[in-house]
């Protein structure tokens, strides 16, 4: 039930999956879609646990309730009122949330003016898929009631930290998490090492399902703590993926290119359908890299084996077409008709003059 909601003739939601008049799940369905590539883990005995980690700005709007491009706040970095004003509507979204079913575990300022984040507990992966589409509708909602405008998408300014959804992964075997071995150099599994190495493996393809929009890979730039590279370490925040220090049943995988954008059980089934082809093939993942890879040359990275994520979502969906193992996981149905979408997309925004080309070429030539 919304909690907003008058209780007479409370409003609920349902999740819902999508079947064909003969009962057959429909090929075109996200969750189903998941569900499918979670029984292949379930197969090899495994159950994914996901925890995001979901960013959004608060804008203010007009006296017609259209957003404007003026953050709610000027706020940085876990900073408090009065200077966090969005404090108020984040704290309501944290009430609505818990009533609704959701352990939220942190609820803070991000680094941007009007940047929140709102952290939940981690669990089952479509579970958690369920949750992230309902915690995008109640943020969006009850921002609007404190006369706002939320937004998910990744880079609203230029100049400024961009929102992500760094996801915490985890396999689980006969209740145990099987990324923890307490007898391996520091106390990480093969099967951690493995997954890791399908995931660096399909980083590229990956990148068109967990980053799908233009606005994307405006936040995939160096300088802003968002990921570029496709390398491994534990606390580095250049690199793609970071293995969190805590061990035993806390011991996870944090994959930090996602963002909130992202159609969260596509992202989920690809992400996983990645790191299984990693453990089937027993797939090494690189050396570690505990370097600052942005201040690295090229020609260091290149010496390391580190590569870039793509620049821009054509170069994403290129790199998706001539993966098989992601094709697999999303499905014939899906694959045709997200190509479609998104070739319509990028063929929009390559057409648009944008504001930055008048003001480079209009007056020089």
């Amino acid at each position: 039930l919304f909690p907003w909601r008058p209780r007479d003739g409370a409003v609920a939601r349902l999740m819902c999956d999508v079947y064909n008049p003969d009962g057959t799940p429909f090929a075109g369905c996200p969750r189903q879609t998941l569900k499918r590539v979670l029984a292949g883990a379930r197969e090899m005995g495994y159950t994914f646990h996901v925890g995001p980690e979901m960013e959004f700005f608060l804008f203010h709007v007009d006296a017609e309730g259209r957003p404007l491009l003026k953050t709610h706040d000027r706020a940085g970095y876990f900073d408090l009122s009065p200077v966090d004003r969005g404090e108020n509507a984040r704290r309501e979204m944290v009430l609505a949330l818990e009533e609704m079913g959701f352990e939220v575990e942190a609820s803070h300022h991000e680094v941007a003016p009007g940047q929140h984040e709102i952290d939940f507990k981690h669990g089952e992966a479509l579970d958690i898929a369920d949750k992230m589409v309902t915690f995008r509708f109640v943020v969006r909602t009850l921002a609007q009631r404190h006369g706002l405008h939320a937004t998910f998408m990744p880079k609203p300014i230029f100049g400024i930290n961009g929102s992500g959804m760094h996801v915490n992964l985890s396999l689980f075997r006969r209740g145990q998490n099987a990324f923890y071995d307490p007898h391996a150099p520091e106390q990480v599994s093969d099967e951690l090492r493995w997954f890791v190495g399908g995931l660096i493996k399909h980083a590229r393809a990956l990148a068109a399902i967990t980053n799908p929009t233009v606005n994307s890979y405006k936040r995939l730039v160096p300088g802003y703590e968002a990921p570029v590279y496709v390398a491994w370490a534990d606390a580095n925040r250049s690199a793609l993926i970071r293995i969190p220090a805590k061990r035993g049943a806390s011991t996870r995988v944090e994959l930090r290119n996602p963002d909130p954008t992202a159609n969260p059980y596509l992202a989920l089934a690809a992400i996983l359908q990645a790191g299984l082809d990693g453990i089937k093939n027993k797939i090494e993942p690189p050396s570690r890299c505990d370097e600052n890879i942005y201040a690295m040359t090229e020609e260091q990275r290149k010496a390391r084996g580190i590569i870039n994520l793509p620049a821009s979502l054509r170069e994403a969906l290129d790199e998706l077409a001539r993966d098989e193992v992601i094709k697999a996981a999303l499905g014939p149905h899906i694959c045709e008709h997200f190509f479609a979408a998104k070739e319509r997309e990028w063929d929009a925004y390559r057409v648009q003059v944008h504001p930055w080309e008048i003001e480079e070429y209009l007056t020089k030539f």
